[in-house]
């Protein structure tokens, strides 16, 4: 018996959100700066990019979110980080951590999205074995202690964060994502590094000792990523493979700010001499033309990699709303291609815009260039915990060649479709 899947046209809808976001860029570059001296984007920086719809690209329409495709969530990402990296990157978590909440089944639903709210709706942090949270079963939840909890990104405005503890009972360490109101964390001021300086992503600890979890805020995270508790969701979004969701928006950041240093650099290269050379105008030399030929390669490789893998999430997760899911073969090379690609994407945009800053000259270096902050952020990205591009290469090549990957624990494991070990509900 075929399922029918709920849908709802997102055509105009992504529409509206772009055009708004193009209208607020320019405000949010002349912003950039402050932000990243403050560590932290404005209260009306997050207002601003709430009200274009950016934070509710990927929340359930069943609660007044727009949901839509991942595919055209990727050009919304696109598009406020060719503005401002720091932007992208909150709105990217904003969308691209929806997934937690979603897997978490229905009544964390409600909570995260039932009521009205300015800015992201929720925030994740330290979702990997390494986690220095732990939580203890008692009667009716969880006693939560430890941390902190890093890389918050987007705790400083979201209602609810999820944190990554470590439960053992008795079977072996395993992931337990749980999910914490803002106002029983305490946020450190400990967010000062070389890029995405304004995503204020603060490590966090909770306000007293220890904090007591309802049960159904607290989810064994194999069951969030293989998506085996019912949310009362009927959108096809939900059933998307999560790590293409969140992977291939990554790369929608890389490919923006990328697309921004470039149309920067031809902005002010007009009419710029080249020191050491006779040129007058930069833009005629042959030497930006073979670099603009570099760059639009570079970006060109990284935007069609992460739409075709978009463009597969969204395939991928119109089959299983229809009961027809990939085989779990299929799906962990999926998983194994998105990551490999995203680290490639994040390569080649941060070498395309380390071309156009050598060849913008002196000036910029200052703090006051969008382009060197473009070139730092890009950097940050192909930093990220995630994108070890030496070990996701060799896991991709292992598969390829018939192999399995190393099998480890956390967020982007590729073991995920093994079945989940009873009692750890």
């Amino acid at each position: 018996m075929t399922t029918m899947v709920a849908t709802h046209n997102t055509s105009e809808a992504l529409a509206s959100i772009l055009t708004k976001v193009r209208a607020l860029g320019p405000t949010l570059r002349k912003r950039a700066l402050d932000a990243e001296r403050a560590g932290r984007h404005s209260d009306e920086t997050i207002a601003d990019l709430d009200a274009t719809g950016a934070f509710d690209i990927g929340s359930p329409a069943e609660f007044g979110g727009y949901e839509l495709t991942v595919r055209e969530q990727l050009d919304v990402i696109s598009e406020v980080s060719k503005w401002d990296g720091s932007c992208g990157w909150s709105v990217w978590v904003g969308a691209s951590t929806n997934w937690i909440p979603a897997g978490s089944g229905a009544r964390v639903v409600e909570e995260v999205y039932g009521s009205e709210w300015v800015g992201p709706r929720v925030a994740g942090s330290s979702h990997f074995p390494a986690s220095k949270g732990r939580a203890q079963r008692v009667e009716g939840g969880w006693v939560i202690t430890g941390g902190p909890w890093t890389f918050g990104s987007d705790s400083l405005w979201a209602p609810f964060t999820n944190l990554g503890c470590i439960a053992d009972e008795g079977d072996g360490p395993y992931l337990l994502a749980v999910q914490v109101p803002r106002d029983e964390l305490r946020s450190l001021d400990d967010w000062q590094v070389a890029g995405m300086r304004a995503t204020g992503s603060v490590s966090l600890t909770l306000v007293g000792d220890e904090l007591f979890v309802p049960d159904h805020r607290c989810v064994d995270f194999r069951h969030i990523a293989g998506g085996t508790i019912d949310n009362g969701l009927k959108g096809s979004l939900w059933k998307a493979p999560s790590l293409g969701w969140a992977f291939s928006l990554m790369a929608g950041m890389s490919i923006g700010l990328a697309h921004g240093a470039l149309e920067r650099f031809l902005e002010r290269s007009a009419g710029r001499p080249i020191r050491g050379t006779t040129y007058k105008n930069q833009l005629e030399a042959p030497s930006t033309h073979l670099m603009l030929a570099e760059v639009h390669s570079k970006i060109q490789s990284a935007t069609l990699s992460a739409r075709a893998n978009a463009e597969e999430t969204d395939r991928l997760g119109a089959l299983a709303a229809a009961g027809t899911p990939a085989d779990p073969e299929y799906m962990q090379m999926f998983s194994a291609r998105v990551l490999i690609e995203t680290a490639y994407a994040a390569k080649w945009c941060a070498e395309a815009i380390e071309l156009i800053q050598r060849n913008s000259g002196s000036t910029a270096i200052m703090e006051s260039e969008p382009i060197q902050r473009a070139w730092r952020d890009a950097r940050v990205i192909t930093l990220h915990g995630a994108l070890n591009l030496e070990a996701l290469s060799e896991n991709y090549g292992r598969l390829m060649a018939g192999v399995q990957p190393h099998k480890f624990a956390g967020i982007t494991t590729l073991d995920r479709f093994a079945p989940v070990a009873p009692g750890k509900a």
